[in-house]
């Protein structure tokens, strides 16, 4: 018996070692021919830790994975530089690196909580004129990345014994990890990267619910999630079957018993059913799906 393509969400706890890519082209070998699948946010290859993965129909709902909050567990080298911020890298030890003490590394790490302006890496999967930025610093090219707005939310010391230093980050879409380590080292004085690193949260994906590198086919099938997972984070709407099927045509309609915001919302049918994402507009008092997903005529 031929199995259908399956739609869903799939956890991977990615080793070290490995790019997302090559992570990814693994797991398609457990599901038919022709599915779809993407992930949802890269790790670099040194990483390890939670990358999910969207199959069939989820890949349209990505983005709203990709906007989920994120928890590493980072190792740091203090008193040391590398040219890709992490130990992968060239690393040039500081001279005369001076330790700071508890106090002052709590005092610059508070400079990298809320919504601060972040230069990725000069190796990383930024783009520069359309190219990877990665493509050119190995081609020895000069890249010059703009900073951008990222949101951290959270810094906890696990463990300081210089030059060693683990931190629990809790941060939003696009934080480098790296990037925050290169900046904490330069404020610091004595240069910093990223030794270790670990993802083991997105949004409410667990590194301790993931399938395992070692998993089989009839592993990672039994370990999928299903694809409402992905819009966990919007607000939920569910409509009657008349609402839905001029929504899903293309319709406006006007959801009752339902206190929204303006913006996107999950819609779902009363078979609790994801139908579609929607977009409520709070001056026209009606919503418009902005994505429909449910499958029949």
């Amino acid at each position: 018996m031929t199995l259908a393509p399956p739609d869903g969400l799939l956890v991977l706890d990615k080793p070290g070692g490995v790019t997302s890519r090559h992570a990814v082209d693994r797991a398609l070998r457990w599901f038919p021919r022709g599915t779809r699948i993407g992930h949802t946010g890269t790790l670099d290859p040194l990483a390890t830790g939670v990358l999910v993965l969207c199959l069939g129909a989820a890949t349209r709902l990505a983005e709203y994975v990709q906007r989920m909050p994120k928890t590493y567990r980072a190792g740091l080298r203090l008193g040391a530089r590398s040219d890709t911020d992490d130990a992968d890298g060239t690393v040039t030890p500081v001279e005369a690196a001076v330790a700071p003490d508890a106090a002052a590394l709590a005092a610059r790490l508070a400079d990298f909580l809320g919504e601060i302006a972040q230069t990725p890496p000069a190796y990383s999967a930024a783009k520069v004129a359309g190219r990877r930025a990665y493509d050119m610093a190995r081609a020895g090219r000069t890249v010059e990345l703009r900073p951008r707005a990222v949101h951290v939310h959270g810094i906890d010391v696990l463990k300081y014994d210089y030059p060693w230093l683990d931190l629990k980050v809790r941060c939003g879409k696009g934080t480098y990890i790296r990037s925050l380590a290169r900046d904490l080292g330069e404020r610091l004085g004595c240069g910093a990267l990223v030794q270790t690193l670990r993802r083991t949260r997105v949004g409410p994906f667990a590194a301790e619910d993931a399938v395992p590198p070692d998993a089989d086919a009839a592993a990672a099938r039994v370990r999928m999630r299903p694809v409402e997972d992905a819009v966990t984070d919007l607000p939920r709407v569910v409509l009657d079957e008349t609402a839905v099927r001029i929504l899903c045509r293309g319709g406006t309609v006007r959801p009752t018993g339902t206190v929204l915001r303006e913006g996107e919302a999950a819609v779902f049918d009363r078979a609790n059913q994801l139908v579609a994402i929607g977009f409520w507009s709070t001056g026209r008092q009606v919503m418009w799906p902005e994505k429909v997903l449910r499958r029949g005529p």
